[in-house]
């Protein structure tokens, strides 16, 4: 590990990918925070929004941004913002960027897209990163061996159900406790935005395409996305199982399961736990991930790691909220 922390800067830091992300570089060896940007909450200490980091940490919320003396920026604000945010401030040429929201996802602008389990390489040497969208992570997770492989169907049926932390931190109708609680409603199905980045990294391992049929459904819990892809398969068990652990054989922290996986086995870690299942000529496959960790700030810490030419795992090591 280099002796030379990273000087970090954070934009929007008081909503729940801010708050993620401040607990995960708080501890990490190779990261120190110069300053944590939020308007709405600028000279309140960071404490006072995010009470769980009680006795972790004296930084202040600011209101300014300085891009001279930081290494590496993270922007958590809402989609949309970070263009906006390039137009009020210059890029400086030593400055390596990682980007929550979707805006360079396409990957314009020199953007990589920060999915490190497909574009590893491209990652490490890259300067900006697009990091993904949390179903978009769940989904491509899934799928991503049988593309590799060519051997994805023309047609993929995926339900995913997210928690109410997925909608962002501003209360809003379908994240309000009292509608929330013990209930299940579907949204967007057939036109979440994150199907445009899973069609293209899919795209990119099998040309020609795979229709996704995706149906995202809010689901009665906090935080976690549990997603289940079913199509056609003509391939024996043994073969898609030895396809997907190959794959996965240097990703640290997609991991293929030899049994049923469920929501609380990743919660509060950077994990994607894989489940298979192979019935009459039908694949079922279950995808499960923390949407704010390996959906969203763990995963930009990962990021982090590889542009920085650290362990990918530097500073994950976090233990699952099973009970």
């Amino acid at each position: 590990m280099p002796g030379v922390k990273k000087r970090i800067g954070i934009v929007g830091g008081a909503g729940y990918t801010g708050g993620e992300l401040l607990r995960l570089l708080i501890n990490h060896p190779a990261a120190e925070i110069a300053w944590v940007n939020s308007e709405s909450n600028a000279s309140k200490p960071v404490t006072d929004v995010h009470t769980s980091l009680y006795g972790e940490t004296d930084l202040v919320f600011s209101d300014s941004i300085d891009l001279e003396n930081i290494d590496v920026l993270f922007l958590c604000q809402g989609h949309g913002y970070s263009k906006k945010f390039w137009e009020d401030h210059p890029l400086p040429d030593h400055l390596k960027v990682i980007d929550l929201a979707q805006d360079y996802r396409d990957e314009s602008c020199g953007y990589v897209y920060g999915l490190p389990e497909a574009k590893r390489e491209q990652i490490s040497g890259a300067r900006l990163i697009a990091n993904p969208g949390c179903f978009a992570t769940a989904i491509q997770l899934a799928l991503l061996p049988l593309a590799a492989a060519g051997k994805l169907p023309e047609e993929v049926h995926v339900t995913a159900l997210t928690g109410s932390t997925g909608a962002g931190v501003k209360p809003g109708a379908t994240t309000h406790f009292s509608w929330r609680s013990g209930n299940i409603s579907v949204y967007k199905a057939f036109t979440h935005q994150h199907l445009a980045e899973i069609g293209r990294t899919l795209s990119s391992l099998q040309p020609g395409g795979t229709r996704i049929n995706f149906v995202p459904v809010r689901g009665d819990f906090p935080r976690g996305i549990f997603a289940m892809a079913q199509m056609d398969c003509d391939l024996p068990e043994e073969e898609v199982r030895r396809i997907y652990e190959d794959f996965y054989t240097n990703a640290p922290f997609t991991h293929v399961s030899n049994r049923p996986v469920d929501l609380k086995q990743v919660v509060n870690t950077n994990k994607c736990l894989i489940s298979l299942e192979l019935h009459d000529g039908k694949l079922l496959v279950v995808s499960a991930i923390d949407n704010l960790l390996k959906g969203a700030s763990g995963q930009a810490v990962q990021n982090f790691n590889l542009i920085c030419g650290l362990p990918e795992d530097t500073g994950l090591h976090l233990k699952p909220s099973t009970f």
